[in-house]
């Protein structure tokens, strides 16, 4: 595979080194020059032991075009559409592109679905946690319906994000970046947004099917420079009458990455983080005790898995869904209902067949 990675921060090392470790040939660009001298000299090696010089480095407006299998977007969320089209119009094979895919008032996020799908070019959304060994289990929990029939899906990202700015140095705070902004795709419903796309791939797992209603409440930081969300709070119904709750934040430490199935035989839990190296997954069936699975994992390696599921899929005839476009865009219009509901103080429903613009939230 020939990757392109557009983005020199913290999320185009990654994909880059998982690139280089499936021995797939790689391009990092970036619009700021000093962005590439840091990646060679601080950034990877400090993560991956030493600088890999196979790695060819760009500024923007110089990288090759044309040429390439897969093109990893990996800069801002203002910037994931237009980024997104222009690595469409070189025709590769696939788009990753980072989440959040866009922003919260969905700007010509249907002219790159659309676009995707006249050109022929898969995309997918770098939701990597439901490509992750711990959620696959749960899932499979699920879709074997071990705990019954499911009556409620709770998922949490509560974490304090001070782990962001320890992975970008070169930021002071959230005011540097996107993250103070949640109309750039920051704050707690855009940078944890991983909450939102993974209660929606459960209940898919379970046959809840889509969200379409949302009631939340967004507690906001605006002090004349940030506007951003800290704490995002969405309780949720699908297409057959699920319901559930979804909380993401960026003040809770230590963080709580989690996610709870229950249905009327038993539950299910998916932990991030479990300890240190190690996801988990507990379960309980009727009346018997809980198991606890470990699974062991590196950050790195979530990379490498989300590579490793894209290039499985582009063998495919039919694409899994898991971190496609579909369903990045979904949890797109998941985080637009969110801030609707939040202005409108009511609950918002979503009717997918509007597309995924802002035609498709309507009030109730």
């Amino acid at each position: 595979m020939r990757v392109k990675v557009i983005g020199a921060g913290s999320i185009g090392n990654h994909l880059s080194n998982a690139a280089r470790q499936l021995g797939w040939s790689v391009d990092l660009c970036d619009v700021d020059t000093a962005a590439l001298e840091r990646t060679r000299n601080q950034i990877y090696p400090n993560r991956y032991a030493a600088w890999d010089d196979d790695i060819r480095l760009f500024e923007a407006s110089k990288a090759p075009t044309g040429e390439y299998d897969l093109i990893c977007v990996g800069t801002p969320p203002d910037s994931h559409i237009p980024l997104g089209l222009a690595a469409l119009a070189e025709k590769p094979r696939a788009v990753l592109i980072e989440k959040p895919l866009c922003t919260p008032d969905l700007a010509d996020a249907q002219k790159l679905y659309d676009l995707s799908r006249d050109l022929g070019v898969a995309v997918f959304t770098g939701y990597d946690h439901v490509v992750g060994k711990a959620v696959e289990q749960t899932s499979t929990i699920l879709t074997e319906g071990a705990v019954g029939t499911v009556s409620t899906i709770d998922v949490e990202f509560r974490e304090y994000w001070g782990g962001i700015f320890n992975a970008h140095p070169w930021l002071d705070g959230p005011q540097d970046s996107y993250l103070g902004y949640s109309n750039r795709g920051g704050g707690a419903s855009g940078e944890h947004s991983h909450a939102i796309n993974l209660w929606q791939h459960f209940a898919h797992a379970c046959g809840g099917g889509r969200i379409i209603d949302v009631v939340a409440t967004l507690d906001f930081v605006r002090d004349g420079t940030v506007d951003y969300d800290r704490l995002c709070l969405a309780n949720v119904t699908t297409q057959s009458g699920l319901t559930g709750r979804i909380v993401q934040d960026v003040v809770t430490q230590p963080p709580r990455k989690w996610a709870r199935i229950q249905g009327d035989q038993g539950f299910a839990e998916w932990h991030c983080g479990f300890k240190s190296g190690c996801d988990a997954v507990i379960h309980q069936v009727g009346g018997a005790e809980s198991s606890t699975t470990l699974i062991e994992k590196t950050r790195p390696q979530d990379f490498i898995r989300e590579l490793r599921h894209i290039e499985h899929a582009l063998a495919l005839e039919n694409l899994p869904p898991h971190i496609g476009v579909e369903r990045g865009l979904d949890t797109m219009l998941v985080v637009a209902a969110i801030h609707l509901s939040h202005q409108e103080r009511r609950s918002i429903r979503i009717d997918y067949a509007k597309g995924y613009t802002p035609d498709a939230l309507s009030t109730r």
